[in-house]
């Protein structure tokens, strides 16, 4: 773990400035947190609908909201990094 650090701690000082690895985590984060949100989404949709097939309509209409929220957090996330860049 402690030669992991060093490495991390090299490539912020002497290859980029904080803000760039800022931008770079929050670009990170806005690509992991999303998808995995996306993926339980559709996975209890999933599991509600096998349980409940006559209510599949309502459960699709929601999954379909849920996800473009979730996306929309990293549309914004994106957007976060861009103006961290270009302070």
């Amino acid at each position: 773990m402690r030669v992991y650090l060093t490495i991390i701690y090299f490539l912020i000082h002497y290859y980029m400035n904080l803000n760039t690895f800022a931008a770079a985590f929050a670009i990170a984060m806005g690509v992991i947190i999303p998808a995995f949100s996306i993926g339980r989404i559709g996975a209890k949709a999933v599991e509600s609908i096998a349980r409940q097939p006559e209510a599949a309509s309502k459960i699709q209409l929601n999954m379909i909201l849920a996800a473009a929220f979730a996306e929309g957090l990293g549309i914004f996330t994106f957007v976060i990094a861009i103006l961290i860049l270009n302070k």
